[in-house]
């Protein structure tokens, strides 16, 4: 066992110039506490060689460096999925960064009207973006979709009954089940139809018991393919308008474009669900919109009203940084500048030629790899099933898992996949900016490390 009377005091240590130094970078109780763990941790080592103070400080140190490197860092995507979720989903345009740098370093307008010097509300700084951009009566941002739909069930349906079709209990990323959240707003499930077919018949039927509202959920992060089938969304609004109740439909994604016309299958859109008649509409903001993390209300004053006055509206609303973001997103697609502005139409958009020239400028710089087609993906939760062409540079390597983990490690994290034994890298996902850092990573990992595995 250790020589305890070998260890200095932790006094002693405390009062060392280079703990003196540490305080003045990290504090003093977080470098007590690191020569505390420290010596802790020496004295239960049966051999811990020289205990001299600069080897104590060099593990002191490193549990410093430890505690206050964060967690929460950027990535460079090169999966080809453009709406990671594991990743932080949308990227946001240059103007949302902007908008969350002038709002979030200085006080703001928040809850305070200019005009009469008296206290304003924040839902007005997106809302009349959004009734321009959709044509709505009203609409409301909260954190995330998902509160969205429980504020919405919640005022409009608490103890009464809501319509929903078996084909649509979906369940999403993280455990998130529609089935679930309807029970916790307190409205009771009222469900039709099978697994893989309703009918309007269903719906007529369930619209005779005077249900407090019918949900649409939409298939965002699946298919249902071969014996299938569930009424248009006019048919049903048609239906349930016709017994004086409600629909709202639950879009997730939020598609403002049009994604047919860029190669993909077409998304719901958001005006396309309003022009069916539909009275509320919930959808991402970090989705296909592009913007930050939100849950967006549209629809119906008479029914956003109730929602806006519900208690939970004020435990679910979104902060100033957040409708910054929102406000210079939804601007972009007020001026039509979404496809050039927002990072995930500019990496739905670049052309299999531009995505070529990418990768073989890559394998010429790098002198390793092979130019391979490949398919990105949409991802989280947005059209299902559906890729885009793509080229990728692809390195077959030995045990490729031991390769992406060293991808992952130091600065500049580099997230890649494996395909057919190789590890690919696809540029769509790309920022412009983070070019050089890629190919210095993956210098580092695949050229340099094997010239000095070679010399030893």
């Amino acid at each position: 066992m250790t020589d305890l009377r070998s260890i200095p005091p932790v006094n002693s240590l405390l009062a060392s110039e280079k703990a003196i130094e540490l305080t003045k970078e990290f504090g003093k109780e977080q470098v007590l506490d690191a020569i505390r763990q420290t010596l802790d941790e020496i004295r239960e080592q049966k051999n811990p060689g020289n205990i001299s103070e600069s080897f104590i400080f060099k593990k002191v140190e490193q549990k410093l460096d430890r505690l206050f490197l964060p967690t929460l860092k950027p990535v460079i995507n090169a999966t080809g999925v453009i709406l990671h979720t594991n990743l932080g989903r949308a990227p946001l345009s240059h103007n949302a960064i902007q908008a969350i740098h002038e709002t979030g370093g200085r006080f703001s307008t928040l809850e305070f009207d200019l005009e009469s010097g008296k206290r304003g509300s924040r839902s007005i700084h997106v809302e009349d973006q959004l009734k321009r951009l959709l044509g709505v009566e009203s609409a409301l941002v909260v954190n995330n979709n998902a509160a969205a739909v429980l504020l919405c069930l919640s005022a409009l349906a608490r103890r009464r009954k809501v319509v929903i079709s078996r084909t649509q209990l979906v369940e999403i990323g993280g455990g998130f089940r529609v089935p679930d959240v309807m029970r916790q707003s307190g409205a009771v499930l009222h469900e039709i139809g099978t697994t893989n077919r309703v009918h309007i018949e269903d719906y007529l039927e369930a619209l005779q018991e005077k249900p407090a509202l019918v949900l649409r959920a939409h298939h965002s992060n699946y298919q249902i393919i071969g014996f299938h089938s569930e009424p248009p969304l006019r048919e049903i609004v048609n239906a349930a308008h016709s017994n004086n109740i409600p629909v709202m439909d639950d879009l997730g994604s939020g598609a403002i474009l049009d994604t047919s016309r860029y190669g993909l299958g077409h998304e719901p859109m958001v005006q396309e669900s309003l022009d069916t008649g539909v009275d509320v509409v919930c959808f991402s903001g970090d989705k296909l919109l592009g913007g930050p993390q939100a849950g967006i209300i549209v629809g119906r004053k008479i029914y956003l009203d109730k929602i806006k006055k519900h208690a939970l509206a004020r435990a679910v609303r979104a902060d100033k940084l957040c409708l910054a973001a929102l406000f210079a997103t939804i601007t972009d697609y007020l001026r039509g500048d979404a496809e050039k502005s927002i990072p995930v139409w500019q990496m739905l958009l670049k052309s299999e030629k531009e995505l070529k020239d990418t990768v073989s400028n890559w394998k010429n710089i790098l002198g390793i790899g092979e130019i391979i087609p490949g398919k990105s993906t949409v991802g989280g939760g947005s059209l299902p099933g559906e890729t885009v062409p793509t080229w990728l540079l692809a390195i077959r390597i030995t045990k490729p898992d031991r390769y992406l983990a060293a991808l992952r490690e130091g600065d500049h994290p580099v997230i890649a996949r494996i395909e057919n034994d190789s590890i690919v890298f696809d540029p769509r996902t790309l920022m412009n900016f983070q070019e050089q850092e890629l190919l210095s990573k993956i210098r580092t990992v695949f050229i340099e490390n094997e010239n000095s595995k070679g010399k030893e």
